[in-house]
């Protein structure tokens, strides 16, 4: 492992350095030790202060984790989600991991002017709402906001809420049978409240997730708004460019399915997308 000496440019030299952990990474597990900011020095021939901007980049990137008298360790997998282009939409795989909820308010309350716009309804209508922290595999991962209208789910129950799919619930349980999503996804860092319930420092990047749920009688039914960790989930998308021959579908694979919601069942979810592009004044 060496570093091209004839590099020129700090820049381009901090990239090689990324690099060249970045193979220690790939060869190594989640958890596993990488070698001290000495060892790589002298391995990679830079200085301390290169070594550690290409370190930081990565810390930041959720690819390193900095343990205080400990080290350097190759940190946690990342929470893959994929998109799939079909035509003009997008088929949406079940993100890897156990996905359990913990449930943190629950209660009845006045929709106010942002959620009853969203939901189609009065702001002085009811809504329950609900902030719950998503885990996968036990560890935090997203802190999440629902606002369901009320009319249509007057007996939903806290354990609908932490046990199962709640799309499942508010289909068998509520007769309210969900069958499309708007969502947007945009960056953002987390608050110190938001940072204590993630685990991670304040300021950490994350993404942030608005959802509008709508059902097969074109009823809103819920809007959410839910907080990612950066450093543990990320979106894939693949992208059809052209016509392709069509191939048999396998029977095994994902089935589909939308972290912050649940949809676990049934036909392949789609929702369509659109872009905005914002210009800095």
């Amino acid at each position: 492992m060496e570093v091209d000496a004839t590099a020129s440019g700090a820049t381009l030299k901090r990239e090689r350095v990324r690099d060249a952990i970045l193979e220690l990474i790939e060869a190594r597990r989640p958890g596993d030790a990488i070698p001290s900011e000495r060892v790589l020095c002298a391995e990679l021939g830079v200085s301390r202060p290169t070594l550690r901007a290409a370190v930081d980049e990565l810390v930041v990137a959720g690819l390193l984790v900095r343990e205080h008298g400990r080290g350097m360790f190759v940190a946690a997998e990342k929470i893959t989600q994929e998109l799939i282009s079909d035509r003009n939409a997008f088929g949406l795989p079940r993100a890897g991991g156990v996905w359990t909820s913990r449930l943190l308010e629950f209660r009845t309350l006045p929709a106010g002017a942002r959620a009853g716009r969203k939901l189609r309804t009065s702001p002085a209508a009811e809504i329950r709402y609900v902030a719950r922290l998503r885990l996968v595999d036990g560890a935090p991962m997203a802190n999440e906001h629902l606002h369901v209208r009320a009319d249509l789910v007057p007996a939903l129950t806290s354990d609908e809420l932490e046990q199962g799919d709640l799309y499942e619930h508010l289909r068998d349980q509520h007769g309210v049978q969900v069958s499309e999503a708007v969502q947007s996804i945009e960056p953002t860092v987390v608050s110190r409240a938001e940072a204590d319930l993630l685990d991670v420092p304040e300021l950490s990047p994350a993404l942030l997730f608005e959802r509008l749920t709508t059902d097969t009688r074109d009823r809103p039914v819920e809007y959410v708004h839910s907080l990612y960790r950066g450093d543990r989930y990320r979106i894939v998308s693949r992208l059809a460019l052209g016509p392709r021959v069509e191939a048999p579908v396998p029977r095994e694979g994902h089935p589909p399915g939308i972290p912050p919601g649940d949809f676990t069942g049934g036909d392949p979810v789609t929702f369509s997308t659109r872009g905005v592009v914002q210009q800095v004044l």
